[in-house]
C-alpha cells in the first residue's frame, strides 16, 4: 500500500472494466456511500477513501497550511488514482469533494471521464452579483460556535445540514462522524471550504459534469447548480431532487442512489 493510500484508508473493492472513485464531504468520511456502494460493486471498481481531517484520519497527518486551500485536497486527490495506477474515472463528489475533483481535473482531465457533483457550491458567501446562501457576519457566527463548544455545535448543526431531527439516523450519523473530528481540524477544514471561491475555475473545467442537488438544502441553493451550469467550461446537466438536507445520499438513498445509478451509466445526450 502507497503513503497516500494508507494515509486516506483507501478502500478498492467491486469489479468491472470502469472505475468509480466516491469522495465525501465535510463532517463524513467514507462511510457516508454505505447506501450506493452496494449497487456498484457488481459492475465497477470502486475506490474509497477519507479525507484528510476526517475523524477517521490519523490527525497527526494534517498540515494545517496544505489545507488552507482545496488545492491540497486535489493533490491528494491526484496522489491517490497515481498510486492506484487509475487511467480514467467517473468521479462522484459530495460537497466540497466535487470542487476538489472539478480542480483536479483541471489539470489532468485525461483522468476524469466524467465528475457527479452533489451538493456542490463554487462559492458560500453572498456578493452583490451572487448569491451562495451566507453573509460573512453568519459565518463568523458559526465559527465562534464551533471554538465555543464543538460537541454543542456538532448537536446544533447536524439536524439543520441533514434536514431532520436528532431522532432521525442520518442525523445521528452525520452527528457522529462530525463529532470524530478534532474539533481544531474541524474549524480549519470548514474556514477553508466556507471561504474557498472556485468561480473562476469553472471556464477551465472541461470534463463532463453532472449536478445533482437537493431542492431544499442548507448550504446550497438551488440557484447555485444552475451557476454551475452556465459557467462550466465543458458539457453540463442539472438534476434537482425532490429531497432535503445537504446529505440526500444518507438521509434520502431511496430518492438519491437510482438518480446516481441513472448518471453514473448514462452520459449528458449531446
Amino acid at each position: 500500500m502507497g503513503i497516500a493510500e494508507e494515509a486516506h484508508n483507501v478502500r478498492v473493492i467491486g469489479s468491472g472494466q470502469q472505475t468509480i472513485v466516491l469522495a465525501h464531504g465535510f463532517g463524513t468520511d467514507q462511510s457516508v456511500w454505505k447506501h450506493l456502494v452496494p449497487h456498484l460493486v457488481d459492475d465497477y471498481r470502486v475506490i474509497l477513501y477519507d479525507n484528510m481531517g476526517a475523524g477517521t484520519t490519523n490527525p497527526d497527518y494534517f498540515d494545517f497550511q496544505r489545507y488552507t486551500t482545496l488545492d491540497g485536497y486535489a493533490c491528494d486527490v491526484l496522489a491517490i488514482l497515481d498510486e492506484l495506477q487509475v487511467q480514467s474515472c467517473i468521479y462522484v463528489g459530495h460537497s466540497v469533494s466535487a470542487m476538489i475533483g472539478l480542480i483536479a481535473s483541471i489539470s489532468r482531465p485525461d483522468l476524469f471521464s466524467k465528475i457527479l457533483t452533489i451538493s456542490a457550491s463554487p462559492r458560500y458567501v453572498n456578493e452583490p452579483d451572487y448569491y451562495g446562501g451566507f453573509e460573512h457576519t453568519e459565518l463568523v457566527e458559526l465559527f465562534e460556535a464551533m471554538k465555543s463548544n464543538y460537541k454543542a455545535w456538532c448537536d446544533g448543526f447536524a439536524p439543520l445540514c441533514v434536514g431532520g431531527d436528532m431522532e432521525s439516523v442520518a442525523v445521528q450519523e452525520f452527528s457522529r462522524t462530525l463529532f470524530n473530528m478534532r474539533p481544531d481540524i474541524a474549524l480549519s477544514v470548514a474556514q477553508t471550504i466556507f471561504y474557498s471561491d472556485v468561480r473562476p475555475l469553472l471556464r477551465h473545467i472541461t470534463v463532463p459534469c453532472h449536478i445533482i442537488q437537493s431542492i431544499k438544502d442548507l448550504a446550497v441553493p438551488v440557484v447555485v447548480s444552475e451557476y454551475l451550469h452556465q459557467n462550466l467550461g465543458g458539457d453540463s446537466i442539472v438534476e434537482v431532487m425532490s429531497t432535503d438536507g445537504h446529505l440526500p445520499q444518507l438521509s434520502s438513498p431511496e430518492v438519491v442512489v437510482p438518480v446516481l445509478l441513472r448518471h453514473i451509466r448514462y452520459n449528458i445526450a449531446a
